[in-house]
């Protein structure tokens, strides 16, 4: 019985030590997953370690406030305000910082002030009368200020600086009827945010700043990238010397267009934060930012097209049509639809290297004379040819990618404005050039050839 006891007590021993090690080793597997994922954050974009250090410093150096005591002794309890004004004014760009500092040092100044003279205005009313003045006060400016929210151009800029203004007004409004020292309440909260906006916008735009404007201009250029490389898988795996249409689902250049359509949201964020931003690099204080979000629509309206296209083909991969027309209607389509992807791609990565380089975008009209040819052609084809019926996939997928074409001419249509608005840089050829001579006794000279025509 002894000898059956023990055994049983190793081996409920032995089951804890094994559960022991499961939970340990589940516990190792979580936490390194967590590193790997910490660390993929930071390697896809090292700023955000620079924004997390940036706020550290921001909320260090605003401390000083409360730690040192002759400051302490000049702002008393309302140095909390600072603390509290750069945890919520600190954003990962300047342009957004900028946003929300001076926001919420207007809408602050504004409505402490417009308290103020309520407390001063409704106190002319009796102790009884007060109260219901500055109810009303409170009601007015609180259900004005809402329903200014709902106005598209005061909540894409100002909607963070409106409802710092209803908070402001309603504490001073009501805090009044209680506190004696009203005006010195007010003096400090005012300096003590305007002290944490003004360390926010140091420390964000000195040091190692993250500019909107910079973050949309390249937002914009990849994403044409990104419709070129969905073009260019077109051509190679669609109509290519290798194509094959029955292993077309599960391609990642398929896939690649889907981020566009979801960048509006963005696009817009980084545009708004944009326009507060002061001069920097090759970006002045009025860039043309609204003009990015025009070729930005015009790129997720091309995206959308794509899209279309793609479900098609998936489709299309799937039905395993058998063609009944001739081979060379067949290649007549096939070499229009690649013509049409190729110089589409080529126009595309030419339009996002211009915009990369603020430079003007020439090259791309010559791909793009060219892919409206071949959809002229294709669409001549398409028109009078009675077999094309017989083709009814190839057709579609002919009308779709001459749907791209257009939308590619448009997005170059506004790429060309956006570099006449933004004076981007002249690619004009140069116009002369200097021949050294073959033979030194027939021409000792040097001859300068002029070519501008």
């Amino acid at each position: 019985m002894d000898i059956e006891q023990g055994n049983n007590e190793k081996i409920a021993l032995s089951d804890k030590g094994s559960w022991f090690s499961q939970c340990f080793a589940k516990i190792k597997s979580t936490t390194i997953r967590f590193l790997e994922r910490i660390k993929k954050i930071a390697m896809d974009d090292p700023r955000r370690i620079a924004h997390a250090m940036k706020v550290g410093l921001a909320l260090t150096l605003i401390s000083t406030l409360y730690y040192v005591r002759p400051l302490y002794d000049g702002f008393g309890e309302s140095s909390m305000w600072a603390v509290l004004t750069v945890v919520v004014v600190m954003e990962y760009t300047a342009g957004g910082t900028l946003c929300k500092g001076l926001n919420r040092v207007f809408a602050t100044v504004i409505a402490g002030s417009l308290g103020v003279g309520a407390h001063h205005i409704a106190a002319l009313c009796g102790e009884k009368g007060e109260a219901i003045l500055l109810a009303l006060f409170v009601f007015l400016l609180a259900a004005s200020a809402t329903f200014s929210r709902f106005i598209p151009e005061v909540k894409a800029k100002y909607d963070y600086g409106v409802t710092i203004f209803i908070l402001t007004f309603s504490l001073v409004a009501v805090s009044s009827y209680r506190v004696d020292e009203l005006i010195q309440m007010a003096h400090q909260r005012i300096s003590t945010i305007a002290i944490g906006v003004a360390t926010c916008l140091c420390v964000s735009l000195i040091v190692f700043p993250i500019w909107a404007g910079e973050d949309l201009h390249k937002m914009v250029a990849s994403n044409l990238d990104k419709l070129a490389n969905f073009l260019e898988g077109i051509e190679t795996e669609c109509f290519g010397e290798k194509s094959n249409f029955e292993s077309l689902e599960g391609k990642p250049f398929l896939q690649v267009h889907k981020s566009v359509l979801n960048s509006k949201a963005m696009e817009d964020t980084l545009c708004n934060f944009a326009k507060w931003e002061p001069c920097h690099g090759d970006f002045s204080f009025r860039h043309p930012w609204k003009q990015y979000q025009k070729i930005g629509g015009l790129i997720r309206q091309c995206a959308a097209s794509m899209d279309a296209l793609s479900s098609y083909l998936t489709t299309f991969s799937k039905t395993k049509p058998i063609f009944k027309a001739d081979a060379e209607l067949l290649l007549e389509i096939e070499t229009a639809c690649r013509e049409m992807s190729s110089e589409s791609a080529k126009a595309l990565r030419e339009l996002s290297s211009a915009i990369r380089s603020m430079t003007v975008p020439s090259l791309a009209k010559c791909h793009l004379s060219a892919a409206t040819s071949a959809a002229e052609n294709l669409r001549t084809v398409l028109s009078n040819d009675i077999t094309v019926w017989e083709t009814i996939h190839v057709a579609m997928i002919s009308s779709l990618l001459a749907e791209l074409v257009n939308c590619t001419k448009e997005i170059a249509g506004s790429v060309d404005e956006l570099a006449e608005l933004a004076l981007f840089k002249s690619t004009d050829p140069v116009n002369s050039a200097v021949v050294k001579p073959v033979s030194e006794e027939e021409m000792p000279q040097q001859v300068t050839i002029d070519i501008s025509g």
